[in-house]
């Protein structure tokens, strides 16, 4: 028995077609994100589950898990928060949107509230410095130009 569901099993398939028969291992960080968007982190089973269907070997999955940062190796907060603090982001206000928000949350990096709601990350460059600062929530959502105001009113609607 799979520790993926047959819904998560179909869209791997889908993105496994994209690519030639025999180079399934191509869909990896799909099937990676996949599997995380199911369970909210990789253990290292899920990993393996990943790796079988895949036909990989269960290192090769583990080494692209642990060399992404969107991959969560253990379980994080309902909002996870990822802020850039790469330098272009770091000179205009990327390092001080981490600090407000560490203070908002009360952890830091790699930290997850008490309430399990939040984790904060720090992230590598996020592609948009000219919209910084900038961070991703779970992954999916980029927010931009992010004032203390703008980031007060993030941490409430996901708080909900």
């Amino acid at each position: 028995m799979s520790l993926l569901s047959a819904p998560s099993l179909e869209r791997i398939a889908r993105e496994v077609a994209k690519y030639p028969a025999d180079q399934k291992q191509s869909a990896v960080m799909a099937s990676l994100a996949i599997a995380q968007d199911e369970h909210g982190w990789l253990s290292n089973e899920v990993m393996e589950a990943v790796a079988q269907v895949l036909g990989m070997p269960p290192v090769a999955v583990y080494e692209v898990a642990t060399f992404y940062n969107m991959y969560d190796l253990k379980p994080v907060g309902k909002a996870k928060i990822t802020v850039c603090t790469n330098l272009p982001c770091a000179l205009s206000g990327g390092v001080a949107a981490a600090e407000h928000l560490q203070a908002k949350l009360g952890v830091g990096f790699n930290e997850t509230t008490a309430d399990g709601r939040f984790t904060l990350k720090e992230g590598e460059c996020m592609g948009a410095c000219g919209d910084a600062p900038v961070l991703i929530v779970n992954n999916k959502r980029m927010c931009s130009r992010m004032t203390n105001d703008k980031l007060d009113a993030l941490v409430e609607e996901l708080g909900k």
